[in-house]
Parts: structure tokens; sequence; C-alpha cells
């Protein structure tokens, strides 16, 4: 079994949690593709079976989200499940929020939550901050496509959709803006509605997965991957998927490859060779 369940996690559970849900009924190994924080929803897709080499792709795939900001208060966690460790801040109107937008978006250096897991001299960053253990994260260069403003959500809250990069921190774009109107905030509540080619419409929650309905959930590998096909046949096949490199008069980059009867697995075109990457059948 192999292709992608795209998940619709629930807010409160771990992304592991969720894998192992996925893991029990398909009987293979399994992995997300870009975890979310236990207090996040929305889209996780999974990978299963040979899918799971696939990470690397995924990982810098754009992601959307709906997250809503707290204003007044400063969290040592930037969203609203660690402690408090300032208050009294203004609430912004919708005015100045707009007026500061456009500042936080581009090719930007974010600074990573402490409470992450950005490795900091061999532990994660979540471990030494619970203990207490002074440290400094260095910024790391992210993208954010769109920051809108959907409006006021509450005395003290603003729902926005993001669109970003792979590796963007939602609560660090909370404490940046925060920062720029001179108060404090905090992310409350995030829920992710897309994360490369798989959107929450289709998504499914691992409680309506059994054993006997999970493959019907199962997305083929091939129907996410946004590279052009080629069909391998005689002597070319043979030699492609025997890891030799063929000749061929491709333009160079990555291609779907298939044999005469399935999909086979990804390979790369370089200066007129091409040579199977990775196996996915």
């Amino acid at each position: 079994m192999n292709g992608f369940i795209n998940l619709d996690k629930a807010a409160g559970v771990s992304s592991a949690h969720e894998v192992a849900i996925i893991k029990h009924l398909t009987h293979t190994r399994c992995g997300h593709m870009g975890t979310l924080d236990p207090m996040a929803g929305g889209v996780l897709p999974i990978a299963v079976g040979n899918a799971c080499r696939l990470f690397g792709y995924f990982l810098e795939k754009r992601k959307r989200y709906v997250a809503t900001f707290r204003f007044g208060k400063y969290y040592d966690t930037l969203d609203t499940t660690g402690n408090v460790l300032a208050e009294g801040g203004r609430i912004p109107c919708e005015g100045e929020i707009e007026e500061v937008i456009s500042g936080l978006v581009g090719e930007i250096m974010q600074i990573p939550p402490k409470y992450s897991a950005k490795s900091v001299g061999g532990r994660r960053g979540y471990e030494l901050a619970r203990k207490g253990i002074e440290f400094t994260l260095p910024p790391k260069k992210v993208v954010i496509y769109s920051i809108k403003l959907l409006g006021k959500s509450g005395v003290d809250s603003f729902d926005f959709d993001i669109c970003c990069g792979g590796g963007t921190y939602i609560r660090s774009i909370a404490r940046d803006m925060s920062s720029e109107l001179g108060t404090y905030a905090a992310m409350s509540a995030l829920k992710r509605t897309q994360s490369g080619p798989f959107e929450i419409g289709g998504a499914v929650r691992s409680e309506a997965l059994t054993e006997e309905n999970i493959s019907s959930y199962l997305v083929p590998v091939q129907d996410v991957l946004p590279y052009d096909d080629y069909v391998a046949e005689g002597d070319t096949a043979k030699k492609l998927f025997n890891g030799v490199a063929v000749k061929c008069d491709l333009s160079d980059g990555v291609y779907k490859i298939y044999n005469a009867e399935s999909f086979y697995g990804l390979a790369d075109v370089e200066g007129g060779y091409m040579k199977v990457k990775t196996k996915l059948c």
C-alpha cells in the first residue's frame, strides 16, 4: 500500500498520534509530511509505504493557514498554551494591523520560537526551554507569500489567512507583528487549510477511517507530483529499472516514470541522460 492520506488533524492531539492511527490501519510504515503543533488542526498529509521517501519534496511546499492572534499578553511559547511573561499590551485596531502587514511579507529572516523542535547543541529547543536554560536560536530565511486580515474575532483577537513556505512559524509571525505594533500578541488558534497539493476540502478525520475503507481514501503518489510523465519500454526500461543511466532527448528535470503496466517512480534527467531517482511503486 503506497500513497497519501489527506488527514484533517483534530486540534489537541499530536501529529505523531495521528500517524500511529494510520500505521495501525494500514499495517505499513507511515510518516507525516510536515508536523502540526498539538493545538493546531487541519491538513496533515500522511505518507503510506514508499510515499515516505518523498518527505524532502513536501518539506518546502507552500502552506496555507487560518490563524487567530490574541493581543495584550506575551507568552513564553508564543502561543496561548504557555506561561504569561508580560501583559497589559494594548489592543490595536484593524487599520493599524493593515499598515504593518506588508512589512511582514516576502523573503524574511525569522527567529524560531524557543519552544520548538529546532536543535541547539544536539538538544531540542523545547527541552532546554522547559528546563529554564538560556539559549538563542539563529534567524532562518523563510518565505511569507501573503497575510490577509480576515477581521476581528473577539475583544482582543483577530483572524488571519496566511500563505507561506515550509519552515515558517506562524507563532513567530504573531510575535513579530505585535512588536511592529508596540504591543504583545500570541497565537491562540491555528488551522492549516492547505499543504502543497492537499487541501482541507478533501481531508478526512482519522475517526472516520477503518481498515475496510482506508484504501478508498489513499491518494496515489503520481496524482500529487507535478512532473511530466515518461513511459519506459524495452531495453530502456530494463536499464532504467536496474539503476543504469540511459541517453534521452528530454529537457533537464524530474519526471514520473511508468513501465508498461504502472507507475514506477521518479527519475532525473541531466545532460541528456536519465536515471531513476526514487522508486515509489
